[in-house]
């Protein structure tokens, strides 16, 4: 058990992380005003290779540059390659309390996945509280008369991409450093958005919006190490729960930025999301079935 600053300080980690993550989630909201989504993310990942290079070399894990062709991180980094590309399309479409709402089912789809692999296994408590919170995804999504809009489906597999991605961090070894996995995956990352170029229309760089992706860069490095400071040393159950501060963080963001306010049915699915994700996490804490741990990270 980690001690009450240790924890204190995970704490703080974690929500600066989300408040990290949330910004570099609204500025990429912006630059997709201008650029289309294989030109956005290709851009970002640019700077973010600078700034993983820098990070690789500062930790003095530049030696370890190989193990980053580990098949393991490899396949790692395509399936974030992905959860970067479906979910920058749909931050461009979506407001962006609605598209965190839909991401923090992620959670809740890895211990579906951990069910069905037969990782862990779950009470009915815990059922139930899984059920909530897939209920909760379905009336922030909207399903109408002619079904669920293309943004929010697509939102939703962001979402369950995540969950696979996470699972896959756990199948890589100790021995390769979180500053190899990240710079591996940036690379990926880039190299699809490269290949999505031949499908779109590119817009001229020079521009306010590439300002917005540099420091987008930036926020998402940083929020990426800060989640690694959020789970060291400090006890996961009580840290975890503080992911969803996010939600929250979007929904201000969402109404100082576009004006969008989400309506009372939209709340009402982001409480359930939140409470669902809150109580299955307090279950993991108090009966822990497995050695299944939420992750705190978003796609590059």
């Amino acid at each position: 058990m980690a001690t009450a600053v240790q924890n204190r300080r995970g704490i703080i980690a974690m929500m600066m992380a989300m408040s990290l993550f949330c910004c570099n989630d609204a500025l990429m909201k912006l630059a997709r005003e201008a650029f289309p989504t294989g030109q956005a993310v290709a851009l970002r990942t640019c700077f973010a290779i600078v700034v993983g290079l820098l990070m690789v070399t500062m930790m003095g894990d530049w030696r370890k540059l190989p193990l980053g062709l580990k098949p393991i991180v490899l396949g790692r980094g395509v399936i974030e390659a992905l959860c970067a590309q479906t979910f920058i399309w749909a931050i461009g479409v979506l407001p962006l309390a609605n598209i965190t709402a839909i991401a923090m089912a992620s959670p809740l789809l890895i211990v579906v996945l951990a069910v069905l692999l037969r990782i862990e296994t779950v009470g009915w408590r815990r059922t139930v509280a899984l059920a909530v919170g897939f209920i909760g995804v379905l009336i922030v999504m909207r399903p109408g008369a002619e079904g669920f809009s293309l943004a929010a489906l697509i939102a939703l597999a962001s979402a369950c991409l995540v969950a696979i991605r996470d699972l896959m961090t756990r199948m890589v070894g100790d021995d390769v450093p979180s500053t190899v996995i990240s710079l591996t995956t940036t690379v990926i990352v880039g190299m699809l958005s490269l290949s999505m170029g031949a499908l779109e229309t590119w817009q001229s760089p020079w521009r306010i919006e590439l300002i917005y992706l540099a420091v987008a860069a930036l926020l998402v490095t940083a929020g990426g190490f800060c989640v690694i400071s959020a789970f060291r040393n400090t006890d996961v159950g009580v840290v975890a729960g503080y992911r969803y501060s996010v939600v929250l963080i979007a929904v201000l963001i969402g109404w100082l930025v576009w004006g969008e306010t989400p309506d009372k049915i939209a709340f009402a699915g982001i409480a359930l999301i939140v409470g669902s994700g809150l109580y299955t996490l307090h279950r993991q804490r108090v009966r822990p079935d497995s050695q299944l741990k939420p992750e705190g990270d978003k796609p590059l």
